[in-house]
């Protein structure tokens, strides 16, 4: 006898539906729960966080470059106007920064100073700022843009030593390279040295280079100091037309941050040089443009010397130089 499948109910049918339903995705349905503190940030606060950190870097950046910059000592009023930042706002960077060791503050006049990390990062830099290295992309803008022939000189055994040089497509034919010693007397890269170098040895060799130098070129410098009200007597030492050449250099360079000449160490040549200063503001090396007198501008209002004087001007400030109108008063 075969049996009658057992009949099912509405409602068993519905049960059965609700009990078979396939799962849903893990988790769907149930609440988030809050995420604990010290875990992952949502993905987009991540970058905003980043953002952050780098904008207070900078500000703390910017608040030690500011004390620096005003002589390494300031009020914390003279610091926040310095940066364009609130007193109170800078005050919080120093109080970090002094904890690093870069500041420290005078309890007797509550100024801020360097501190001693600030100056270990500042010894280090300068054991590595090489007046030549920071001059060498200057030669290459300046032949690149001017088309002339540009070199550094440093101050040797024997004289100003051109130890880089750089010359355009078309040259200028001139006797000097790389190790070529320049006049002290008659060449605007001499002149800047003899004019702002200190140095009783600097003087003895423009000394011993008048005594033998040809008569025509003595006149030139003889000429000009007859002009000044010196008399013959006077004019027979060598001593007295350096002397006078040197104040008068002194004067162009501090007139117009250069100094220029024209057919006098190479007849046909013009040249204008720019001095490069150290951190100590002592002339450490001479940057010099050259070119054929007849195409050449070598008068401190020309192109030469306003790219030479902004290159000297860039090459000083990698070498730690800070001009007397930004200093501190």
């Amino acid at each position: 006898m075969i049996k009658k499948a057992a009949s099912t109910t509405p409602a068993q049918a519905a049960t059965h539906r609700v009990a078979t339903k396939k799962p849903s995705r893990p988790g769907a349905g149930v609440p988030t729960p809050p995420i604990p503190a010290g875990s992952a940030a949502p993905s987009g606060a991540a970058p905003r966080e980043r953002r952050q950190r780098v904008q207070s870097a900078q500000t703390g950046m910017a608040v030690l470059k500011g004390l620096a910059r005003l002589g390494g000592r300031a009020s914390l009023s003279n610091l926040a106007g310095y940066v364009s930042e609130s007193p109170a706002k800078v005050h919080r960077y120093l109080v970090s920064l002094i904890e690093e060791g870069l500041v420290v503050q005078d309890s007797a006049t509550q100024q801020y100073l360097l501190g001693a990390e600030a100056m270990m990062i500042g010894v280090a830099a300068m054991r590595q700022a090489d007046p030549v290295r920071a001059a060498e992309p200057a030669l290459v803008r300046l032949r690149e843009a001017l088309e002339v022939t540009s070199f550094v000189a440093v101050m040797g055994n024997m004289g100003p030593t051109i130890v880089r040089f750089e010359e355009p497509g078309l040259p200028v034919t001139v006797n000097v390279r790389v190790g070529s010693v320049m006049s002290l007397l008659w060449s605007s890269t001499g002149r800047v040295f003899l004019g702002l170098l200190d140095d009783s040895r600097v003087l003895a060799l423009a000394q011993e280079e008048f005594r033998h130098a040809a008569p025509a070129l003595r006149a030139l410098l003889e000429a000009d100091e007859a002009r000044d009200g010196t008399d013959n007597e006077t004019l027979s030492h060598a001593g007295a037309p350096v002397n006078s050449l040197r104040r008068a250099v002194q004067a162009e360079v501090e007139a117009h941050r250069c100094a220029s000449v024209k057919d006098t160490n190479l007849k046909g040549i013009s040249a204008v040089s720019a001095p490069l200063f150290d951190h100590t503001g002592r002339l450490c090396a001479v940057l010099t443009a050259l070119g054929a007198t007849g195409g050449f501008d070598a008068s401190p209002e020309g192109p030469v010397a306003d790219a030479l004087r902004r290159e000297a001007a860039a090459a000083s400030a990698l070498l730690g130089y800070a001009p007397p109108a930004t200093r501190a008063a």
